[in-house]
């Protein structure tokens, strides 16, 4: 069916049939399964194949015969490059029917799960302008897309603010305008570019590990406050306090000003110093009568609305009466314990972070919630069968694990600790179902409610509901 180039087949009049993980299309050939990338169902198109294994290939389109009947129009410009918001080209009411059943599938065919009431997953409000976090790259040199490099045309290389390439640390798309996240987020990220162009500040190169201006994190928050932190390769305070200068005086919506002098070979801050240039070192965010302190290391979910929805779930399932131990493992900033608390006699919450559980604390602190306690360390460490008699047994456990699910010794100190009820939230339901199985034996599951945090991604939050058998 293809031919050969440069040794990878070019494959053509392919047939995508349905969606897979990770945004990716799927199709078959022969024998063996075809990942494509920004294609959906019902398209026909050429595929050059970019990885061939003995059962799957992997692939992009490179000419398209035939258009799904499903498609639309992406809105950004920059769709198919930046490597976000992969299904800008599929209604929205097709992302989330494919993301209830991506759930359902996982939670049946990995998790042998019975499946009985399972709820219309939770649609988000707003598919645009929906993050309040984002973080920006600098580089020397713009990315150029395939067909600025076949056009074989003299194109300048200018530097770029934007997002990396997928799988590419030293490739960056320079952005115009980014549909993720609300003002004025667009604006500050272009008046650093005009500034740093007209002042000659120079972008990162990453390989060469060399220039002044690095990475860019903006975080907006419901109550409109507003967080920005210029990350700086190396200190040089004349242009340093230039551009910071110029931030607070073009944009006094900027409420907390902040900047971090990285001298590291890669990009994260978690173990740099973040220096307050101007207004508050954090900003809040609110839900119902609730305050969250966020600061510039801060963990809190990225689409504010939906993060309230999807703990009003939570705490739904976890049906409190006011006089249970709640046991909230995984607590990160303590969002859901103090947003139970009210509902319970007491909850515990575990965390592996300890600037996380001090930001836990100090939440419960300003919201005068007194029925709170916080530990941190490695969960498989902290939740042991002393900690439980210590501190109580739990009647309702909560967990909201990373993306690797729980580790099996928790999952066994869980099983131990034999809680009424579970509340599972997930960001991965594959991992879920994983854990699922291994507490079946002692646990049905009684609800399941998928809620789409990211729009236009295949990412979905997933909320199980657990009954001891």
């Amino acid at each position: 069916m293809g031919r050969k180039r440069n040794r990878k087949p070019l494959l053509e009049s392919v047939k995508i049939e349905k969606l897979a993980a990770e945004g990716k299309a799927i199709a078959k050939i022969e024998d063996k399964v075809l990942f494509v990338t920004n294609a959906i169902p019902g398209d026909v198109v050429d595929v050059q194949v970019t990885k061939k294994r003995k059962n799957y290939m992997e692939g992009h389109p490179v000419f398209f015969h035939e258009h799904s009947p499903l498609k639309k129009d992406a809105f950004c410009e920059h769709f198919g490059v930046c490597g976000g918001c992969k299904w800008q080209n599929l209604p929205y009411e097709e992302q989330l029917k494919f993301k209830q059943q991506e759930v359902v599938d996982n939670l049946e065919r990995i998790g042998k799960v019975e499946l009985s009431n399972v709820c219309d997953i939770f649609p988000s409000e707003k598919t645009e302008f929906y993050r309040n976090k984002l973080e920006y790259t600098f580089s020397n040199k713009r990315y150029l897309t395939n067909e600025e490099i076949a056009s074989a045309e003299e194109i300048e290389r200018t530097p770029a603010v934007g997002f990396h390439v997928p799988k590419l640390f030293d490739k960056v798309v320079d952005i115009n305008k980014c549909h993720l996240q609300p003002e004025p987020s667009n604006a500050v990220r272009l008046a650093i570019k005009e500034f740093a162009f007209a002042n000659d500040l120079s972008f990162f190169d990453i390989r060469n590990q060399n220039g002044f201006l690095r990475t860019l994190v903006i975080r907006t928050s419901s109550t409109g406050e507003n967080m920005i932190i210029v990350v700086f390769y190396h200190e040089d305070v004349e242009k340093r306090e230039a551009l910071l200068n110029h931030l607070a005086d073009k944009f006094p919506e900027i409420t907390s000003l902040m900047y971090i002098i990285n001298e590291k070979a890669n990009d994260s801050i978690t173990d740099q110093d973040v220096i307050l240039f101007k207004g508050k070192d954090h900003i809040f965010e609110q839900m119902e009568d609730l305050k969250f302190k966020i600061g510039p290391k801060s963990f809190y979910q990225t689409n504010s609305e939906q993060a309230y929805n999807l703990y009003c779930k939570t705490r739904d399932f976890a049906e409190l009466t006011g006089n249970e131990v709640v046991y909230d493992l995984y607590t990160g900033t303590g969002t859901i314990a103090n947003f139970v608390a009210k509902q319970a006699k007491k909850v515990i919450g575990i965390e592996y972070v300890p600037e996380a559980i001090e930001d836990a604390k100090e939440n419960s602190k300003i919201n005068g919630i007194d029925n709170t306690e916080f530990f941190a360390g490695d969960m498989k460490n902290v939740l042991t069968r002393e900690f439980i008699e210590l501190h109580g047994e739990p009647d309702t456990i909560i967990v909201d694990p990373p993306r690797a699910g729980m580790h099996a010794d928790v999952v066994e100190t869980i099983l131990h600790a034999a809680p009424k009820r579970i509340v599972y939230v997930s960001c991965n339901s594959a991992t879920q179902a994983r854990d699922l199985a291994l507490m079946d034996e002692a646990y049905k599951v009684t609800k399941v409610q998928a809620v789409d945090m990211f729009p236009h991604t295949h990412h979905v939050e997933n909320i199980v509901q657990l009954e001891k058998r």
